[in-house]
């Protein structure tokens, strides 16, 4: 595979050499699964024509052909490794897929079951995804810090290995899958990757008694019904039960100052709020968690995507029925609707845990992992502060927040306009916007690390306005304290002790 790899890569078989060389509306048709469109933008003929066609397109290819492109030596040895197969009519086709994507930074080449993008085929029981949507989101908002020890639980193909594996000392990448763990197996040689030890098992079981600090989780988070139609995908629990197993355990099997990352499924019932179902699965002390929701669905929608993602027609009996099964189960459980996100955890000791349940519907585009580790940075400072202390610290407005007021027509006036709202939001990271008043307004303007206190500034605010009295100026201050909180959990505002440890462009320039 070694040898494979050398080749793809010395003919510019990259992500950015492919989208380079297809131009922009034949890449969007590769990734939309219109290989019609790709293949017509692939008839000059040359190497990268003729790989893109083989590798991505799937197109079987006689054998002298498939020998020009890659060597007669090669050619036969992917052939021995069944990496390529005959077919009826004697050419030659690919049997699993292999493509390049951008993993952590760094070209990688990675080698699955092939699915139905650019084929018509059904995905077996066995099936091994490649770099799914899922892992995709799974990538992106984990941090890739360096740390000693990282656990990639349910490493299927080993993608979050690959990413985590420059990162990390040693990594441990574990699944009850066989197949997968071959697949992964090939992955790490094809792409040079030799400090990935890979276990096979269920859940943490391999690991029983380890702890790391980083465990990174893609588990068969389907929610449905208790049984394993597929192993990528299924994990044999009723309902939300494998995200609750995975959150659960990872707990116990964090380091000190330890980090998991998760992502997950949860059902919304009638109830509870699916804040306290999530929060019901964290233990009473240990831990702070930070449950993001991204996506939710209705039951109906839910079965009709994981159907399609098996190929399954919606339309066909077999389809109804499965659809009717499923519906039924969420009836029974008094399901309305299911929740798709991740949950973050860091080991705090022996404190009380805390959880932050919320979500992430605005769009963005960075990736979430370096704000995984800042939150945690954020709620490690104000983790057992009281509200003299806060009061009697200094505060930056992060660089870049930006402030929005929102005027409408004055129709009662009929004239002018009349101010309805005014945001605080920022313009990296997840975007976190908040709605703020005329007082916490002029209290930002007056924060400065270093400068006054929040205390300060507040009583210059009462000042200005006149509330001298002790009631109010307490008033003032627990309102202050209560909305600098919020903002500090969102990156808006930083503790000015933090601010050069989260970033040295934090901090303003005097």
């Amino acid at each position: 595979m070694r040898d494979l790899v050398d080749i793809l890569t010395a003919a510019n078989f990259t992500a950015d050499g492919i989208a380079a060389h297809l131009g922009p509306d034949a890449t969007e048709a590769l990734y939309r699964g219109e290989p019609g469109v790709v293949l017509a933008a692939t008839h000059a003929g040359t190497q990268l024509d003729g790989l893109i066609r083989f590798f991505l397109l799937r197109r079987p290819l006689p054998g002298d052909q498939v020998a020009d492109l890659l060597g007669s030596r090669l050619a036969l040895s992917l052939i021995d490794d069944s990496l390529i197969r005959d077919t009826p009519s004697g050419d030659l086709e690919v049997a699993f897929d292999v493509r390049p994507h951008v993993v952590a930074g760094h070209d990688r080449i990675v080698v699955s079951d092939c699915d139905a993008s650019v084929t018509d085929l059904v995905p077996g029981h066995d099936h091994v995804l490649g770099v799914g949507a899922a892992s995709l989101s799974l990538l992106a908002a984990t941090p890739l810090s360096p740390v000693e020890t990282v656990l990639d639980l349910g490493t299927g193909s080993g993608v979050q290995a690959l990413a985590q594996a420059d990162a990390a000392e040693r990594v441990v990448a574990t699944d009850i899958h066989q197949r997968a763990l071959e697949l992964a197996k090939v992955n790490l040689a094809a792409n040079g990757i030799r400090n990935v030890e890979l276990r096979q098992g269920a859940w943490f079981e391999p690991v029983a008694d380890e702890r790391f600090d980083r465990i990174v989780a893609n588990p068969p988070f389907v929610v449905g019904l208790p049984e394993v139609g597929h192993v990528y995908r299924d994990s044999g629990l009723s309902l939300d039960g494998a995200t609750e197993l995975v959150v659960g355990e990872a707990c116990n099997h964090l380091a000190v100052d330890g980090t998991a990352c998760i992502l997950g499924a949860w059902v919304h019932t009638l109830d509870e709020p699916w804040q306290s179902r999530v929060a019901g699965w964290i233990p009473s002390t240990g831990v702070s968690a930070w449950v993001l929701q991204r996506d939710v669905v209705d039951p109906g929608m839910y079965v009709s995507t994981w159907l399609k993602d098996e190929s399954l027609d919606p339309r066909s009996r077999e389809a109804i029925k499965r659809t009717d099964a499923w519906l039924s189960h969420f009836d029974e459980h008094h399901v309305h609707a299911v929740g798709f996100g991740w949950v973050f955890i860091r080991d705090i000791g022996d404190a009380p845990s805390e959880v932050t349940a919320e979500e992430l519907r605005q769009p963005f585009s960075d990736p979430l992992g370096p704000e995984v580790e800042e939150y945690f940075l954020r709620a490690g400072w104000l983790r057992g502060r009281s509200a003299d202390e806060l009061l009697d610290s200094t505060f930056v407005v992060r660089p870049g927040v930006a402030l929005e007021e929102v005027s409408l027509a004055d129709t009662s006036a009929g004239i002018g306009f009349t101010r309805e709202v005014t945001r605080v939001s920022r313009t990296d990271g997840p975007r976190f916007s908040h709605e703020i008043d005329a007082g916490v307004r002029a209290v930002l303007a007056g924060l400065h690390p270093q400068g006054l206190s929040l205390r300060d500034v507040v009583g210059l605010f009462a000042a200005s306005r006149s509330m001298t009295s002790e009631n109010q100026m307490q008033g003032l201050e627990t309102t202050a304290a209560a909305a600098i909180v919020d903002l500090i959990r969102h990156g808006i505002v930083v503790p000015a002790e933090i601010a050069e440890v989260i970033s040295p462009t934090t901090q303003r320039k005097e």
